[in-house]
């Protein structure tokens, strides 16, 4: 389980594809107390430790995350969102993540207010009925409350902090962003289309 409070930008170090798994190196600022087999969240993805080379930490991605996420895009000097996984007695200052991205959607628009930015994002149909103004989303692993919601396309709000400890601050108009919806919501949405149909 994770926060969403990212815990710093981490570059990639290497992408190898193979013929089911791509494997990628990345450069972790903090790997004290990491073990092999530990999860650690990557752009908002939920990947599992399988070598640690000092500061250089080893992932394997299958196809099904490749195709649902933009982890297919990292190369050499990607640089990337990472959180540890939540620990017995942390802070939970974000809302609970699993690291289980639904799907990819696409930065629509990016303007500036004052010291921070507006993001609006474009997502897909199959997330469109969980997007709910003022509920939980996950963006890239962040933690967010969502802004005003038209058709399909949902606001963010994001304070300077967000766009120093994160890589939203140097994303673009038309970049593709890891969406995870909050479980809660999830578990709402899907019990009242149950008892719709049942009706």
């Amino acid at each position: 389980m994770f926060t969403g409070i990212v815990q710093g930008v981490a570059s990639v170090v290497m992408a190898s594809q193979g013929e089911s798994i791509t494997k990628v190196s990345i450069q972790l600022p903090d790997t004290k107390k990491l073990q092999i087999g530990a999860s650690v969240s990557i752009d908002g993805v939920c990947l599992t430790v399988t070598s640690i080379n000092d500061s250089i930490v080893d992932f394997d991605i299958i196809e099904e995350t490749l195709h649902r996420t933009t982890l297919g895009e990292l190369e050499a000097g990607s640089q990337v969102n990472f959180e540890r996984a939540l620990r017995f007695g942390d802070e939970l200052g974000g809302h609970l993540l699993s690291g289980h991205v639904m799907s990819a959607g696409l930065i629509h628009s990016i303007k500036e207010n004052g010291e921070g930015k507006d993001i609006s994002i474009i997502a897909p149909p199959e997330l469109q009925k969980y997007i709910i103004e003022k509920g939980f989303v996950a963006i890239d692993g962040i933690s967010l409350t969502i802004g005003a919601v038209q058709s399909n396309v949902f606001e963010l709000h994001l304070i300077p902090e967000t766009l120093r400890m994160t890589t939203l601050g140097a994303k673009s108009e038309g970049d593709a962003v890891n969406i995870e919806i909050d479980s809660n919501t999830q578990t709402i949405v899907s019990t009242v289309e149950r008892i719709l149909a049942e009706k």
